[in-house]
């Protein structure tokens, strides 16, 4: 599939073209999704108490919450491919609020997990917002946009950890229960979901030059088929698909296991209040206001060095520097240490994730979303793995992120499987090189 009109240049305050209106739109959806996800997270000291949790029951909801986006992140990517990005952000956002808004009508620990799968499908919303910008965006700029609106889409995980302590807090003052208090709490990221997927509707489109449904009436792109169907296959059974799962299980799949773990962890280790235990967990997921955009500033600057066999040395070097961050942040025992080692540790894990989703968009644009779909499963993949670790009665949570750094080391050297053929290379090269001399145009008049 060939976009035509791609913006080569990212005019970040600025909503009057369709890349940009996409751009914003697609990471601040990303980012009430996230918010949505993890809301529950920083309160889950208080759901321990108020439904009787146990340490492997905590751990099977966090399971739960990740395992459900393996597959819907899948099933995501191919209707990007066959409806367009526009209609699958809408209703997953719309759809995806009512979960969110009815977990406090969780009585025991059974209705709880369920209710925590089923808010585990808007994780799925990533693979759009990637989608949604590989398609708005050139070579010369795919990098940045890619690793920006999902890294501020990401930086919901940090609020939350923030913002609904507070949120508790505020409904506790007007004389509810803490019971009570993390049941209304959670509404208020659904309500803005559900409004946020019809604003969705109105203000993008899926393309630079309109709807995939017009472009298809107007023959510039092929009438839907089970075409569909073939470009999963075709992404499945390409070896560096996978490579990347693997990969993006090892940043993405990290992240999302310490925001599910981090608050409970200082809580407990630490022995800090609530509020004090989230606003530090907020930390790691406040890193992604910079950190994943540089990771997609470093590949696209690679690659106009040395093309993508750039990125994807950029992409092994971050991988392995994250791994030895997350060793020596499991080894902390004093509090300042152990915040300062966790935000450079969030610093590498987010600029992993940046280069890996600066390699997804030249593997096979014909698949597209279907790569992407495939990618971003891989780290639920990687989450659920690790939600094991942190289930388990036998292994205290450093020992836990001891193993999970270890991992991550011996999966950066998956980067080694993504190769490009030497025409896959010339092209790319000529069509990066063309994009920024169209960027260098339009700044010189």
């Amino acid at each position: 599939m060939e976009i035509r009109n791609k913006a080569t240049r990212i005019k970040l305050f600025s909503l009057s073209t369709p890349p940009m209106r996409a751009f914003h739109m697609s990471w601040f959806a990303f980012f009430l999704c996230f918010f949505g996800w993890f809301g529950i997270a920083p309160l889950m000291a208080v759901v321990r108490d108020d439904l009787g949790l146990t340490k492997t029951e905590i751990g099977n909801t966090i399971i739960a919450s990740v395992a459900i986006t393996i597959l819907f992140r899948m099933i995501i990517g191919r209707l990007c491919d066959r409806i367009g990005p526009r209609l699958t952000y809408t209703w997953l956002l719309m759809l995806g609020s009512i979960p969110v808004m009815s977990i406090g009508l969780a009585n025991s620990y059974e209705t709880f997990l369920l209710f925590r799968l089923a808010i585990g499908a808007i994780g799925a919303s990533f693979v759009i917002t990637q989608y949604h910008t590989s398609v708005m965006f050139a070579p010369n700029v795919v990098g940045t946009a890619n690793a920006t609106t999902a890294g501020w889409g990401n930086l919901g995980g940090g609020v939350t950890q923030m913002v609904m302590p507070l949120i508790f807090a505020l409904i506790l003052t007007f004389g509810a229960s803490e019971f009570l208090g993390w049941r209304l709490a959670m509404v208020i990221p659904g309500v803005i979901l559900f409004f946020t997927g019809i604003a969705y509707y109105f203000l993008t489109q899926d393309a630079p030059d309109g709807n995939f449904k017009e472009l298809r009436e107007r023959g510039e792109l092929p009438p839907t088929t089970d075409k569909e169907a073939g470009s999963f296959m075709l992404a499945a059974k390409d070896p560096r698909v996978w490579a990347l799962f693997v990969i993006y299980a090892a940043c993405f799949g990290v992240e999302l296991t310490i925001n599910n773990i981090a608050a409970l962890y200082f809580f407990d280790r630490f022995e800090l209040s609530l509020g004090t235990a989230g606003l530090i967990a907020s930390l790691f997921g406040l890193m992604n206001i910079v950190a994943r955009t540089l990771g997609g500033m470093f590949s696209d600057r690679f690659a106009k060095n040395s093309g993508l066999k750039g990125r994807v040395r950029f992409l092994f070097a971050v991988l392995v520097l994250e791994s030895i961050a997350l060793i020596v942040f499991s080894q902390m025992s004093v509090l300042i240490l152990a915040i300062g080692s966790m935000i450079v540790f969030s610093l590498f894990v987010q600029m992993s994730e940046g280069a890996t989703y600066g390699v997804v968009p030249f593997i096979n644009k014909k698949a597209l979303g279907s790569v992407a779909g495939i990618v971003g499963a891989g780290g639920n993949a990687g989450a659920v793995a690790a939600g094991f670790l942190f289930r388990s009665e036998s292994l205290t949570t450093q020992t836990s992120l001891l193993y999970l750094g270890i991992f991550v080391l011996i999966a950066s050297s998956f980067a080694a499987f993504v190769r490009f053929s030497p025409e896959v290379l010339a092209q790319e090269d000529k069509a990066f090189q063309e994009a920024q001399s169209q960027k260098t145009a339009v700044v010189g008049s």
